[in-house]
């Protein structure tokens, strides 16, 4: 729809990603088919040399995926978006399209694990190197970058301890060295930030969290701003295969029309419960971009309209106090993942980061007494109430720290 340029954000959501298909439907029809027709062997010359516009093979093009991908190109403000199997085959269509040997990527310590484990273990067999940095400080990323670095690839907020880089100076710091910075933007949304309006060349996401928003799809996406990249990524998406299936892409597309009203409710909850949280007496510290304890507060009003629903913390008895936490609350639910409407909270160093090893853990500031929280869209008393009942199974002789 034309229009939608000129729609605000709220509406967009509702909006973005439609054109007219037959019927009139007012949703994306699934299209749950491997292939199409065509009209004539001149028809199906004409797709295959990329003459015309239509579909060939779902793995390649299906109209049910190509909505929701507009959809989130539209709301991120890109050109165009590919939808992928999952967060990670988002970030390996990236790496594979934009490395080759002897290349090297500067990278936020603080990551999602198994994009540590994908640069250390798989992409290094190939002579493609990794240095991991604390972003959230620009000179670090400056220190970092060599001749042949190519990506700078950011997770801000950073997953788990919620560390909030720059985008506009890491922004600088890639062009300066002809490299292009690559943000995954899962823990906000577009609701809440849009890392194209600060620099960014890549944004991509893992749409299993706040963009589907229900856990109930794995998905992920990538999204590029012009045609070029668009082109060389649609390749090797293609050849890789990592490619979202019609009835996810439905679901995604469906999740996305109550993006915005969900943040909202995420951060009203978040804020409230990371104030409670800040002032309890078996909490050492907690990271949320609403609190002005947080190192880059300032930083963080800069960059996001809102301040997310993840908050980091950590527990004064270490592992023992986050052990008895996570067997004590009942409406959290001890799981990974994030972003769902449902509050989840999960302990980082035996969970989500076990395979990064005690050193990479440390280094990263991954603590044996650190707690992800994953704050849903609950009445935020129903939530406080189970976080408290839960932090008060905490043994006093526990309380060290």
């Amino acid at each position: 729809m034309s229009h939608n340029k000129n729609l605000q954000f709220d509406s967009k959501c509702v909006h973005s990603g439609m054109k007219d298909y037959e019927f009139g439907p007012v949703i994306p029809p699934i299209y749950q088919t491997s292939t199409f027709r065509f009209e004539s062997a001149e028809h199906g010359a004409s797709l295959f040399k990329g003459e015309a516009n239509g579909y060939i093979y779902t793995r390649m093009k299906n109209p049910t995926v190509e909505a929701m991908e507009n959809s989130v190109a539209e709301l991120e403000g890109g050109y165009k978006a590919l939808g992928c199997a999952s967060g990670m085959a988002a970030i390996s269509t990236v790496f594979v399209t934009l490395l080759q040997s002897g290349d090297h990527v500067v990278c936020s310590k603080s990551v999602y694990g198994p994009t540590m484990t994908l640069l250390h273990s798989v992409l290094s067999k190939f002579n493609i190197e990794a240095t991991f940095v604390d972003s959230d400080i620009a000179e670090e990323i400056e220190r970092a970058v060599k001749p042949n670095t190519k990506i700078i690839y950011i997770e801000s907020p950073a997953n788990p301890v919620i560390a909030i880089t720059d985008l506009s100076s890491a922004a600088a710091i890639a062009h300066k060295n002809n490299a292009l910075l690559v943000v995954d933007n899962t823990f906000m949304s577009p609701a809440l930030q849009q890392p194209f309006k600060f620099g960014a060349d890549i944004v991509l996401h893992s749409m299993t969290k706040f963009l589907n928003g229900h856990a109930d799809v794995v998905a992920g996406i990538v999204v590029v701003k012009e045609e070029e990249m668009y082109s060389k990524m649609r390749k090797v998406l293609n050849q890789l295969g990592g490619v979202i299936d019609p009835f996810n892409s439905f679901l995604v597309h469906r999740g996305l029309k109550t993006l915005s009203i969900r943040m909202l409710r995420h951060c009203e909850n978040a804020q409230l419960i990371a104030e409670y949280l800040e002032n309890h007496p078996k909490v050492k510290w907690v990271r949320y971009p609403g609190l002005k304890s947080h190192p880059n507060y300032l930083v963080g009003l800069k960059q996001h309209s809102g301040h997310g629903g993840m908050i980091s913390f950590e527990l004064k008895g270490g592992f023992k106090a986050g052990e008895a936490v996570m067997n004590n609350v009942k409406l959290c639910q001890l799981a990974v993942s994030l972003g769902g409407v449902e509050t989840l909270i999960q302990h980082p160093a035996s969970m989500t980061h076990l395979t990064m090893g005690e050193e990479a853990r440390k280094s990263a500031g991954i603590t044996e007494g650190l707690v992800r929280l994953s704050v849903g869209i609950e009445n935020v008393k129903d939530i406080i109430d189970d976080l408290e009942n839960a932090l008060k199974k905490i043994p006093e002789k526990e309380m060290v720290g």
